[in-house]
């Protein structure tokens, strides 16, 4: 008889008193995912990858502390968020280096979506790289990752009526990125600095 996997839990309690594999395994088993909170987060490849090493490094050491109170998939989105914006602060707080170009930047496609599925993820994730940080961020943490206000105003530090207005003007502005996305030919006549995706304000 096949003994049955050890849950998320057995695993990182195993990793706590030592065993070296224990960790690789609670990594392969979420990679993905959590490769997907800090894409969608920081809005590049190369930041994205660097603070999704920096959240398991955390995971990896913090893993002694972790108590069952929470799903492991839940702690572990909750360090990422952390690193991701760990990183976007540091980036703010040098402002003479560039954003990232959002070139290239897109939603991984997730199985079994079909063609028009696919088309709506990348459209909507060329939207969301459109805004500036201090509006995606907490969008992406409220309607995407499913934050509460509450918890979305203590993981950036602000006040949740803040948090309330960042979205309100970022999801004004997402569907206006939204409608020129879907249709650019009603945007071709519109003169650039009237464009809502090249509005930053």
């Amino acid at each position: 008889m096949t003994a049955a996997a050890p849950t998320d839990a057995d695993l990182i309690a195993a990793h706590a008193a030592g065993d070296p594999t224990a960790f690789g395994e609670i990594v392969r088993r979420h990679r993905d995912r959590m490769w997907a909170v800090a894409l969608r987060t920081m809005r590049d490849h190369e930041e994205a990858a660097d603070a999704l090493q920096d959240a398991f490094i955390s995971a990896f050491r913090a893993a002694a502390t972790f108590r069952a109170e929470s799903a492991v998939s839940t702690w572990l989105h909750r360090i990422v968020v952390n690193a991701c914006l760990d990183r976007i602060r540091k980036r703010q707080s040098r402002p003479t280096v560039p954003l990232p170009e959002t070139d290239g930047y897109r939603e991984p496609a997730a199985p079994g979506d079909s063609m028009a599925q696919r088309e709506t993820r990348m459209i909507i994730s060329d939207a969301l790289a459109a805004l500036p940080d201090e509006q995606r961020v907490p969008i992406v943490l409220v309607d995407v990752e499913g934050y509460s206000v509450a918890e979305t105003a203590s993981l950036l530090g602000i006040a949740e009526g803040t948090v309330k207005s960042r979205c309100a003007r970022g999801r004004a502005k997402l569907a206006k990125v939204l409608q020129q996305l879907r249709n650019p030919d009603a945007n071709a006549n519109v003169p650039p600095h009237e464009r809502t995706g090249r509005d930053n304000a």
